[in-house]
């Protein structure tokens, strides 16, 4: 008795999450999307005057012109950007949605423990959000150590 209520219930479960599923994809289509540690050129009609960013921990923009900007993910998450021309007159007022990019990675999952690979094609361990807290701190420490010697190396 008890394992048809259980089974019920995640079939119920399972039927909610399955009905949902339409509703957030259509959600996202209005959304800008981009990769955390990937930029994406947003291109204007007028000259940006402002530009206004919702959470700047996950998104940052870069101004190139008056008509063109570079977006570029920091952090997973939502947000909004909106850009206003000389007038205070709103060009663009859309949401953006910063998701991780999965092509070429590979994730290793110990129990609840995951660590992040690139492959291109040989993997290497990589820096992600959301990986164990030990393996994101050694690779985190052996990336700035690298670059420290990388920079002190380049000084003439």
């Amino acid at each position: 008795m008890c394992r048809h209520i259980l089974r019920a219930g995640l079939l119920g479960t399972l039927a909610i999450l399955v009905g949902s599923t339409p509703a957030v994809a259509e959600a996202k289509k209005d959304m800008i999307a981009i990769a955390v540690d990937h930029a994406r050129i947003l291109q204007i009609d007028r000259g940006a005057g402002t530009v206004i960013i919702g959470n700047p921990a996950i998104v940052d923009i870069e101004v190139l012109s008056e008509e063109r900007l570079v977006l570029t993910g920091k952090s997973y998450g939502i947000t909004n950007v909106i850009i206003l021309d000389r007038d205070n007159s709103v060009l663009m007022d859309e949401q953006v949605a910063v998701q991780t990019f999965e092509e070429s990675t590979v994730r290793v999952y110990r129990q609840a423990n995951r660590q992040t690979y690139a492959c291109a094609p040989k993997c290497e361990p990589t820096v992600t959000i959301g990986d164990n807290q030990d393996v994101f701190d050694l690779s985190s420490t052996q990336y700035q150590t690298r670059r420290a010697i990388a920079e002190t190396a380049a000084r003439p």
